[in-house]
């Protein structure tokens, strides 16, 4: 186990869900029930499930996983900030599974109302609600929520860990706490005499955690601008560990392959297989084979001479087929009615518009394929793997090698990209099978890039009928009926055993959401029963449901005669100035007039989402080799920018993922599966093919929203 010591040393001191000399501070002193899940080794003390202090200085321990969206730095801010830490010296890690990371945004979500209406009451009600994420254990990276999540409760654990600190110090030289500053990671007495904070860390554990309030924002000397992010360095020289670069002695290489039309496994002939060189062994999983090889690439190969024959699928076998259930879903009584304000069917006089939109399937495609490492020792097991749900992983894995979470060990590594894919379980899941069958050797399960495509949870498809009403250059009358499968139902089935309770709004937002003055405004779920499994996709409905409503806006702009950004800025401006001052702003960058020259076209869009609205306006050209994408603007207001150069990445990198699918994403089916398999026809935009961007940040909202999503 040396060479995984020397990856990231405190990842085996804090796997541990006891506490162990350590005492919880600040906001967590109330939770009795969320244990501090740090264990100080000797040396070393825990000051609050986010702070970890030892000879070389202080860990910021992050509860969500980092997957390139710069979560790691942003989080960590909010604790250094509060520390007076130097940012050089800041050092991160991921947190373990503990009830204590639980995210408290992500059930606060599901409130009713229109969030960007929230008043402060209705706001805090959604942060009380989000608190029963404690029970469920909620350790979740996902609906742009780590930010909004972490900014109250780690800058007071920061705050608590730095005052506390300062009274250790007190203590120790008999003076008056409020005698003491902080400055560069120590305590600095009246004399200038410093007190770094190892030397304090012992004593300050040993105390009574001392509460106090997070610095206003005008003292922030971190927080509020560009900082180095905390991983850049290990990216850029290639020494970042991601869970594909895991090496352990002993290793054993695996590979898998799975039903591509998502049933049972009549039987195998894994003679061809066998017969390859460095080939070990072939292994019956019950639904799926592995192969275990002298390396993966030789185990993907392998797997894929194995002979199977596979079950039919439980759903209808072609594309066409599958619509034809999407379309039948609006014969049934909506399931789902979340906006419906006026009298929709009762606006007849005007001009009335209507259109159908459709949407495929799309993949996750992650650039780092699904992988997880294993090892059974002793009657415990480890796992190794980028994942965004460290808990269910934990939890999922004991269950299925018949061992209790606690004797599970989860290691959430780096991760290139997760986009809602590593919230899943099924990648990790094999490689605790294998480990439990082969104890004492660490198993490295690599999935094929085909395996993983045609084996994702989906993205739905979906088809929405819009009917609306222009009347003397305004709006009047909108009525949208969106029908898809429901991808918050089934995945919490999926993943939790349970569906969500409450109103599914994740089916409707993007349309049913948005900060529009519409007098008579109405838009109703319909749910398609399929079996296609579907998963939570970079901004999950809102990326079909913005679609289609911000579309149709477009065609009543033009049967008003209006021009679509000021047809858009007029419905924002009585109902959101938040919403409105983002359509301005994209109009100032792009010095918008509603003509173009001849040969180039601009569009503008925009959406509300996770608490953020966001407008773009793209611009095209006519080339000779055809349209190419020139130039991008985009305008976003996530209340307080954290960090101004992480948010621009994030804006730009959401609307490329955006793109990609936009243009070149398309799962389709035959015989039952996906007949994508890898980039080569699943396209994505290259650096050559992407517009030039520029990106304005605002910040009239009253409070703290996302922003890994909205952009897409």
């Amino acid at each position: 186990m040396g060479r995984a010591r020397t990856i990231a040393r405190r990842t085996f001191l804090i796997g541990s869900a006891a506490i162990v000399g350590g005492v919880a501070f600040g906001v967590w002193q109330v939770r009795k029930d969320a244990p501090n899940p740090l264990t100080p080794g000797e040396g070393e003390a825990t000051l609050n499930p986010y702070v970890l202090i030892d000879a070389e200085g202080v860990s910021i321990i992050v509860p969500r996983a980092e997957m390139g969206q710069g979560v790691h730095t942003t989080l960590a801010a909010l604790v250094a900030e509060e520390m007076d830490l130097d940012w050089q010296d800041i050092r991160v890690l991921h947190g373990p599974p503990a009830k204590a990371y639980y995210n408290g945004a992500l059930l606060g979500l599901a409130l009713p109302g229109e969030h960007y209406a929230d008043s402060d009451l209705w706001h805090g009600l959604r942060q009380a609600v989000g608190e029963a994420g404690k029970l469920l254990s909620l350790q979740i990276t996902g609906g742009s929520t780590s930010t909004v999540d972490a900014f109250d409760r780690m800058r007071a654990a920061g705050a608590s860990a730095r005052e506390t600190l300062k009274r250790a110090a007190a203590d120790r030289l008999g003076l008056d706490p409020l005698e003491l500053t902080t400055e560069g990671g120590a305590v600095i007495a009246p004399d200038g005499t410093a007190l770094p904070y190892p030397d304090l860390a012992e004593a300050a554990a040993a105390l009574d955690p001392v509460e106090a309030a997070p610095r206003p924002q005008g003292d922030w000397t971190l927080l509020g601008r560009t900082l180095p992010r905390t991983d850049v360095a290990a990216k850029s020289t290639g020494t970042a560990t991601f869970g594909i670069d895991l090496t352990l002695p002993g290793m054993r290489f695996a590979s898998v392959r799975y039903s591509p039309r998502r049933a049972g496994m009549a039987g195998f002939d894994a003679t061809d297989a066998l017969a390859m060189e460095g080939v070990e062994e072939v292994v019956d999983l019950g639904t799926g084979i592995a192969v275990i090889a002298s390396n993966s690439w030789t185990a993907m190969r392998a797997a894929e001479a194995v002979r199977i024959d596979w079950d039919p699928a439980p759903y209808p076998a072609t594309t066409e087929g599958l619509a034809e259930v999407i379309a039948a879903a609006f014969e049934a009584a909506p399931a789902e009615v979340l906006r419906d304000v006026g009298d929709v069917d009762a606006v007849t006089d005007g001009t009335e518009i209507t259109a159908t939109y459709h949407v495929p399937w799309l993949a996750h495609a992650t650039m780092e394929p699904m992988n997880a490492t294993a090892l059974m020792e002793d009657g415990h097991l480890t796992v190794w793997c980028g994942n965004q749900a460290p808990v269910i992983i934990r939890d999922r894995c004991a269950a299925a090698v018949g061992l209790d979470p606690e004797d599970v060990t989860v290691h959430t590594m780096m991760m290139g990209g997760g986009f809602g894919r590593r919230g899943e379980v099924d990648f990790a899941i094999p490689a605790a099978e294998l480990a439990a069958r082969f104890p004492g050797q660490p198993i490295k399960v690599t999935w094929s890039r085909e395996e993983d495509m045609t084996h994702d949870f989906y993205r739905p498809a979906a088809e929405a009928r819009f009917r609306g009403v222009v009347r003397d250059g305004q709006a009047v009358a909108l009525d949208g009926r969106i029908a898809a499968s429901s991808v918050t139902r089934i995945s919490g089935k999926r993943l939790t055993g349970q569906t969500p309770p409450g109103p599914d709004r994740g089916h409707l937002e993007g349309a049913a959401n948005q900060p529009y003055a519409l007098p008579n405004y109405r838009v109703t779920g319909h749910l398609a029963d399929l079996a296609v499994p579907v998963g939570f996709w970079r901004s999950v409905g809102n990326s079909f449901n913005g679609f289609f409503f911000d579309t149709f806006m477009d065609e009543m702009a033009h049967a008003a005669g209006r021009d679509p950004l000021d047809f858009r800025l007029a419905l924002a401006r009585e109902e959101h100035a938040p919403s409105a001052a983002v359509i301005e702003r994209v109009a100032e960058m792009s010095g918008w007039t509603g003509t173009t020259p001849e040969g180039t076209g601009r569009g503008v869009a925009f959406t509300y989402s996770f608490g953020t609205p966001v407008a773009q306006v793209i611009e095209v050209e006519q080339r000779d080799q055809g349209i190419a994408l020139t130039r991008a603007w985009i305008a976003c207001d996530p209340g307080i920018a954290l960090d101004p150069g992480n948010i621009e990445a994030q804006m730009t990198g959401g609307c490329l993922y955006g793109l990609s699918a936009a243009i070149h994403g398309e799962i389709t089916f035959e015989d039952g599966a996906a007949q994508q398999q890898n980039f080569w026809d699943y396209d994505l935009m290259r650096m050559h093919t992407a517009p030039t961007f520029e990106v304005a940040i605002l910040e009239n909202q009253r409070h703290v929203s996302g922003v890994g999503e909205p952009g897409t």
